[in-house]
């Protein structure tokens, strides 16, 4: 059999693959050759006409050198770096007129290989992950100790993306604009009013759809994010508040500054928010979860924060609050559509009046430690559960995040690294003891 050495490039990363042709009966290992011989031809996205293409060995016995391979490439993309072209895929010369990204979606998470320029070049711009990690790695978790808040790249497919604002659209019906003066956001006259008529909009029961709720549950328990939650929350972590779906049109309002370990706005210190790190580990009281459903280009507005405010111990300045100062402390990442921001409510936090022209859209899920709860809904009017609806074709880990607040040792169920579910409980005697004493199952 012959080898053929193919180069290309996958969420960031230099890849090598031997693809070996075998007999006329094995017709897979010709079959994921061609695709991935296609996959090579690479255009940079730029005004010039400098291409880079397949690097491929002609079949012979001695597979060409990786490391030529690697320094040919790396020299390419400084050349290009000085315009910050974004590397994309080419079209398919196999196909119509569809990318790569939408021909193979599992091999493209996203169209957006590598940052480019209108990324922030800061460090919190993480690679995106093809496979879940098994634990939050000591470079995120300084990430998110200096800064309050990381960015998961690519959490959503553009599928999965597709399919989540379809079901927002088909229930557009039920989404509410907050136009009454006592609802809205920002002070009057204030930078972050927007255009001073269209309030924020907000969009309830996205659990509660039936089959439109399905992509919605995914973010409980997904493989992507739980090793985040476990590090920032501890085990056995849980649903706080109703999730939601908040949107803004062109020129709508944001949101004043919030939050805060110490409360932005009274100084007081605030608890039921508060992040600390004792011991190497980190503890989060409250951890927003955004799922981004829409590009938020720089200068596009939406979601902002003052980094490092969740260890601050100070309230903010009233100005900085409302957007008259300070501004050059409050940041709006840059995301794409899929992503997902990690963010402590200990950390300073709103949102920009929103200038895209398309509207935006975001997902957003809070969650708490076991043994904490700021919201009560999980109580709601059911007799200390979420409404009936939440539950309907939820696997047993996604079940387990929708406990009420509770001890990790009173038969919480967690979640285990591979997804399992295990139940975590005192032994036989202690339990029985209670039933003995207080003749209840849990004291």
């Amino acid at each position: 059999s012959s080898q053929n050495l193919c180069c290309f490039i996958m969420n960031g990363e230099l890849v090598t693959k031997q693809v070996k042709q075998r007999t006329e009966s094995c017709r897979r290992y010709r079959i994921a050759s061609r695709i991935l011989l296609t996959v090579l031809s690479f255009s940079l996205s730029s005004s010039s006409s400098y291409h880079l293409q397949s690097v491929t060995a002609t079949p012979t016995t001695a597979p060409m050198s990786r490391s030529v391979i690697a320094a040919s490439l790396k020299s390419a993309l400084r050349a290009s770096s000085v315009t910050g072209r974004t590397l994309c895929p080419r079209r398919s010369p196999f196909s119509t007129n569809q990318p790569y990204s939408a021909f193979m979606p599992s091999l493209f998470r996203s169209h957006r290989l590598f940052p480019s320029a209108s990324r922030p070049a800061r460090g919190l711009v993480t690679v995106p992950k093809m496979s879940a990690p098994a634990e939050m790695s000591d470079e995120e978790k300084y990430i998110f100790d200096l800064n309050g808040y990381i960015i998961i790249r690519g959490v959503f497919t553009p599928e999965e993306v597709a399919e989540a604002n379809s079901s927002i659209d088909r229930h557009l019906d039920q989404m509410k604009e907050r136009t009454d003066p006592a609802l809205r956001n920002t002070k009057a006259g204030s930078p972050l009013r927007g255009d001073e008529t269209k309030g924020r909009k907000d969009l309830g029961g996205i659990l509660e759809w039936g089959e439109d709720s399905k992509i919605f549950k995914r973010v409980l328990a997904h493989e992507r994010l739980v090793p985040y939650q476990t590090a920032l929350l501890g085990k056995g972590f849980r649903m706080d508040h109703m999730p939601f779906v908040i949107a803004q049109d062109e020129g709508a309002e944001g949101f004043h500054l919030h939050g805060g370990t110490v409360d932005c706005q009274s100084g007081v210190y605030a608890p039921y928010l508060a992040y600390s790190c004792v011991a190497g580990q980190m503890h989060t009281q409250l951890l927003g979860c955004s799922l981004v459903l829409t590009d938020h280009n720089r200068g596009d507005g939406g979601f902002c924060v003052v980094r490092g405010s969740h260890k601050s111990n100070f309230r903010a300045p009233p100005g900085m609050v409302h957007g008259t100062s300070h501004s050059e402390f409050v940041e709006q990442p840059v995301t794409a559509a899929g992503d997902v921001i990690l963010f402590s409510e200990g950390t300073v936090h709103g949102a920009l009046p929103w200038r895209g022209r398309t509207q935006r859209r975001i997902a957003l899920f809070r969650f708490a430690p076991a043994f904490m709860a700021y919201g009560r809904s999980y109580m709601n009017e059911q007799g200390g559960k979420w409404p009936e609806g939440m539950y309907e074709g939820l696997t047993d880990a996604q079940a387990a995040i929708l406990e009420a607040p509770y001890a990790n040792r009173l038969d919480r169920p967690n979640i285990e690294g591979d997804g399992s579910v295990v139940v975590t409980s005192r032994n036989e005697k202690k339990k029985q003891w209670d039933r003995t004493v207080f003749r209840t199952k849990y004291f």
